[in-house]
């Protein structure tokens, strides 16, 4: 008896995991608010010189506004007054509709700049004037955000695989709390920074865990349904964050608005269960024991727990040695599972880089912010819906890599559209945003099924900090727009490409057993194969022919 048949026995998505999947939706909310959060607070709004100090000295006395923008601020190419550059004289002569302005002296803005609160009320740069030579800096708080969900993803990967799933999705609460509302009482921009930094560290401890812990506790059959019920939630904010920030439009409101939902996930953490297959991986089979009971008695089905007692369910994961401490090293000490280790990680940077090198660019298509970003995010949906009626029919590894390539061909397509056409550009983009939340969606759940029990939060907390560096690196591409328009579309579509490659590599796992223990992925079990295979008596023959040979000979098949 494996584990996933106790599940079974227990109801593998009955009451007691929908508690769960709902308990962990209420943290998981606030991620996609936080992760996307920097096309609010940072956006740079029409800004251009204050011309208001000049009035002490009666340069502009008796002037209209539109007339202290005309002698005091030149004008662009197409026709807009520039937005970092000063007359450095009254230019009069102007008001005169004078022609010859093409070689008048200018300078930089000397009394820093006037800001158009239209949309924003504050934003990072309006309130350390972020701009013109000093714009990047918005691009980078996003790259600092990313940094700390990086570092976050190895460090409570490696935690909670060391001390447990549930005490470490507490901790990382905490920290997102912490952390998140204090980067909205920053009194610098680099204290900022570093507040964001840890923030992103705790949010990540959220994504990786709560994901895990869902799909530990679901059996074969109903896996992909959860995995796509978690990702859901994402989705719904994705698309619900553009109403929040239009209502609360201060930057440091809006921060503090967005981790508020982690309040209410503290205070419902005590109903949320460790995961048994962690406890008993770790010899901890009483505790498991009575983690699965309360899973029996939520479902009714206390009469299958009663027969199995902790001495039975301690052979349902066998483990080699249950003092051993595994670490991310493990990932790379034998073939296969480095080979699966380094393939996963490659299709995560690709996968994580594409995906925030569109959701980062609401505002390049030059269409309102707020719209685009609700379309960005409703998108998300029906490509959920798709992926959920794919995964088992054409099963995870054609989905990844076909979701990757579809990436590749909207960002191709969008390097050859004029610059003006911003609808065009904005449906294709859209269109691309769908394709990579697919192919998001099928990573976490194909990473969770990869790896074994006993390294499964290393595994995904290694792959996911790799994605994370490409989280980190999109901000820094789309500022390559500066040397070649299109050139941030053609990098990442180069990414998407590599990711599409490395998918097609991995191993299929739908209908698979979750492998336990790393001899699990070295010598994979005739038991963890796809159940259609043995519909065909031939090739179930071929196929346990090596296996039968080796238990004759004592020899171990090749891979």
């Amino acid at each position: 008896m494996k584990f996933d048949d106790v599940l079974m026995e227990l109801d593998g998505f009955g009451m007691f995991q929908l508690r769960t999947v709902l308990l962990l939706v209420i943290p998981r909310v606030t991620l996609p608010f936080h992760f996307l959060l920097n096309n609010f607070i940072a956006a740079v709004p029409s800004h251009r010189c204050d011309l208001s100090p000049l009035d002490d000295g009666g340069v502009f006395r008796n002037l209209t506004l539109e007339q202290r923008v005309k002698v005091g601020i030149p004008v662009q190419d197409d026709g807009i007054p520039s937005s970092c550059q000063m007359f450095a004289e009254a230019q009069y002569q102007l008001l005169l509709n004078a022609s010859n302005v093409t070689d008048l002296p200018t300078m930089d803005c000397l009394h820093g700049w006037m800001y158009d609160n239209s949309t924003f009320k504050s934003t990072l740069a309006t309130q350390w004037d972020l701009v013109c030579d000093r714009k990047s800096m918005t691009k980078t708080t996003a790259t600092i955000f990313f940094m700390g969900v990086m570092l976050g993803a190895v460090t409570f990967g490696w935690l909670s695989d060391r001390y447990g799933r549930r005490r470490m999705l507490l901790l990382s609460y905490l920290v997102a709390i912490l952390f998140g509302c204090g980067s909205a009482f920053s009194s610098s921009f680099a204290m900022f920074a570093v507040m964001r930094f840890f923030t992103g560290l705790g949010l990540s401890g959220i994504s990786i865990m709560s994901i895990v812990l869902c799909v530990e506790w679901t059996d074969n059959k109903h896996r992909t349904m959860v995995a796509i019920l978690m990702s859901t939630d994402w989705s719904v904010s994705t698309a619900i964050l553009p109403a929040v920030a239009y209502l609360v439009n201060d930057w440091r409101h809006l921060t503090v608005t967005v981790t508020m939902p982690l309040v209410l996930a503290v205070m419902t953490w005590r109903w949320v269960p460790e995961s048994a297959r962690w406890l008993i991986s770790n010899g901890k089979v009483n505790e498991a024991h009575l983690y699965l009971s309360r899973c029996a008695e939520v479902n009714r089905r206390q009469k299958f727990m009663a027969e199995l007692n902790p001495q039975v369910l301690s052979t349902v994961i066998i483990v080699e040695n249950e003092d051993r401490v595994y670490s991310y090293l493990d990932l790379l000490r034998t073939p296969r599972l480095r080979r699966l280790t380094l393939l996963t990680a490659t299709v995560w940077y690709g996968v994580a880089s594409t995906y925030y090198g569109i959701s980062l660019n609401v505002s390049g298509f030059g269409l309102n912010i707020y719209i685009t970003q609700f379309i960005y995010g409703a998108i998300e949906l029906p490509a959920k819906a798709f992926i959920c009626y794919t995964l088992n029919i054409i099963g995870r590894r054609a989905n990844q890599a076909g979701s990757l390539l579809l990436t590749a061909i909207c960002l191709f397509c969008n390097i050859f559209l004029p610059k003006g056409m911003w609808e065009l550009q904005t449906a294709m983009s859209v269109l691309g945003k769908g394709c990579a939340e697919a192919a998001f969606t099928v990573t976490t759940l194909y990473t969770t099924e990869l790896f074994p029990t006993v390294l499964r939060q290393n595994g995904l907390g290694f792959c996911s900090s790799i994605g994370r560096i490409g989280v980190s690196c999109a901000p820094l591409i789309i500022l390559l727009e500066d040397v070649w328009l299109p050139l941030p579309n053609a990098v990442f579509c180069l990414i998407a490409l590599i990711a599409c490659l490395s998918a097609s590599l991995l191993p299929e796992t739908r209908n698979v057993h979750l492998p336990e223990t790393i001899e699990d992925i070295e010598h994979r079990r005739l038991s963890e194969k796809p159940p259609e295979l043995e519909r065909y008596g031939a090739f179930v023959l071929l196929y346990t022919a090596p296996a039968q040979h080796s238990l004759l000979t004592g020899s171990t098949p090749s891979p």
